[in-house]
């Protein structure tokens, strides 16, 4: 199929309830029959969102594994079933566990035809039993568009955005939960004070001047626009918003076209859904999409070699210890 001039799509941003299924689906089910009713072809939600995140980190093994569903259980069924009774896309972070026992951040793009695309966080650090996945994720869609999903740190390493730039994605679901960590950079993100959040009815310049501020917005900031403008595709950028166990989540719910231009966002202190109709014809002249046509791959060898002080996910986030200035292959 010929894909179309404009492709409307909506990121959501919410709060989920640690564990409790039935209340997040139902507030995935709310956004998408908003998102439906405002003629949106693709909605995003959160990463883990069906169960909830940083609260995992403390569970037992076991525990886990009794939130976990494979990828045709009951939630993702749900999400598959409401997609093809509304004609929509909807894309929704769950906790996976495999055939073999293995367990993963995982996220489930549910077309409106029945089809099920997902893909395993590349880099999963949130528990020991969480495995990381091994493979790209992106797909074609009835609207004759290329979507790419990458699940928040997968698209801090920029190797892996290039990867499903390359691999012909234009739009790219960026799932999330983020902001307000206790980043052990010095300039770095900084918890945001849970009173602030809780008296956000009662004084709501404070919060959203957190969530606008350097532990949020002003965060993504450094890092975001710079994804989609090298390497011209549109981002859906979409996260948690308000208490995720000890940490308070700054939401920022954004849509970037592939100059890097933000075209609609929030920061407000609840949930909320963005929607913006992606003009595809600014694609095939971005500026990241002509640049990549410059590449040399024959100088690149040095992307894929290892320097023997490769960590796994969970320990290079998590480290304290600093990292060599010089780097010597």
């Amino acid at each position: 199929m010929s894909p179309e001039s404009t492709l409307r799509c909506a990121s959501v941003q919410f709060e989920p309830r640690p564990d409790d299924k039935a209340h997040n689906l139902s507030r995935v089910e709310h956004f998408m029959r908003r998102a439906a009713a405002e003629g949106v072809r693709v909605v995003v939600f959160p990463e883990m969102c069906l169960v909830g995140y940083w609260h995992l980190r403390r569970q037992p093994a076991a525990r886990l594994r009794e939130l976990a569903e494979p990828v045709t259980g009951p939630s993702v069924t749900f999400v598959r079933e409401l997609a093809a009774e509304l004609g929509i896309g909807a894309g929704v972070g769950f906790l996976e566990v495999d055939d073999q026992g293995r367990l993963f951040n995982s996220y489930a793009v549910c077309l409106p035809d029945g089809v099920v695309h997902h893909h395993r966080k590349l880099h999963a650090f949130e528990h020991p039993a969480i495995d990381s996945g091994d493979a790209y994720t992106v797909f074609d869609t009835p609207w004759g568009v290329r979507l790419g999903v990458l699940i928040c740190w997968d698209n801090n390493l920029v190797e892996n955005v290039r990867a499903v730039a390359l691999m012909g994605a234009s739009v790219l679901l960026a799932p999330h939960q983020t902001g307000g960590t206790a980043s052990r950079s010095p300039h770095g993100m900084r918890p945001i004070p849970a009173r602030l959040w809780h008296r956000r009815d009662r004084d709501p310049e404070a919060i959203e001047a957190e969530l606008r501020g350097p532990n949020g917005r002003e965060w993504l900031l450094r890092w975001l626009p710079a994804r989609a403008h090298d390497n011209g595709l549109f981002i859906l950028f979409s996260n948690g918003v308000g208490v995720d166990d000890d940490e308070i989540r700054t939401g920022n719910a954004m849509i970037l076209d592939p100059y890097g231009r933000i075209i609609e966002e929030t920061w407000a202190a609840a949930d909320a859904m963005v929607v913006a109709d992606l003009d595809l014809g600014l694609l095939p002249m971005s500026t990241g999409r002509r640049w990549i046509q410059g590449r040399r791959p024959e100088l690149y060898g040095i992307l894929t070699r290892r320097f023997g002080d490769e960590r796994d996910p969970r320990t290079a986030r998590f480290s304290t210890e600093p990292v060599a200035v010089e780097r010597r292959p």
